[in-house]
């Protein structure tokens, strides 16, 4: 039995919450009470309504959508590739050592450092692609009608950026890198599940290969 509904997960579709959302907007107008008091309960409500649908696609530290944002959005791109048979990359990448920066700085450092790496890639990819926080210190990017070969170009760039990015936390300088690892979909991949694997496995050999790297799966850079 679940005590607090806060608590709860809620796997509604937005159309459902849309529907809903109009269904108290039109009791709301058949109340006996002013017009004005109306329209102020609903601009109220709808505003309520867009912040919390907000909410429970973004993350909150760093402002990227979230995962389950992520599962969505690949979902559809996913299928979209499948039927279409447009260039789609996954790529993920996380922050090298990130432990020792919370073991060295604390917690509210790496928060900062999370930050930081999450502001530097929007900076970097195109308005059309998405980056999501994954979890922790790990974060995807779906790049869209981009085939593996022109993904290397923004990606190093990106890689670059934090390998330079000179980061300070109360006068103490913070180094970090990033280990990046992509994989283009192919036919042969049967869900989008497969296609996560396959771009975690390029992570993979990044971050064993020795980190600070990008690994077009198979193609070590």
């Amino acid at each position: 039995m679940v005590e607090n509904i806060a608590e709860m997960d809620f796997d509604i579709p937005d159309s459902v919450l849309d529907e809903i959302q109009q269904n108290i907007q039109d009791i709301i107008r058949t109340f006996d009470i002013p017009e004005e008091n109306k329209l102020e309960v609903i601009n109220q409500i709808n505003y309520i309504y867009t912040r919390t649908k907000y909410l429970s696609i973004t993350d909150e530290l760093t402002g990227l959508s979230n995962r389950r944002c992520f599962d969505t959005t690949l979902e559809k791109e996913f299928l979209r590739a499948q039927r279409y048979k447009n260039k789609l990359t996954l790529v993920m990448f996380d922050i090298d050592f990130f432990k020792q920066v919370n073991d060295t700085y604390g917690h509210q450092c790496g928060d900062y450092i999370l930050k930081q790496v999450a502001n530097a890639a929007l900076q970097t990819f195109r308005k059309t692609d998405t980056v999501f926080r994954f979890g922790g210190e790990e974060f995807v990017v779906i790049l869209t009608e981009t085939d593996i070969n022109q993904s290397l170009i923004p990606l190093e760039r990106f890689r670059k950026t934090i390998e330079t990015l000179n980061a300070s936390y109360q006068n103490h300088p913070v180094n970090i890198t990033v280990s990046i690892g992509a994989y283009q979909f192919e036919d042969t991949l049967s869900s989008k599940e497969e296609f996560i694997q396959k771009a975690d496995e390029a992570l993979y050999q990044a971050k064993n290969s020795g980190r600070n790297k990008t690994v077009l799966l198979n193609n070590s850079l």
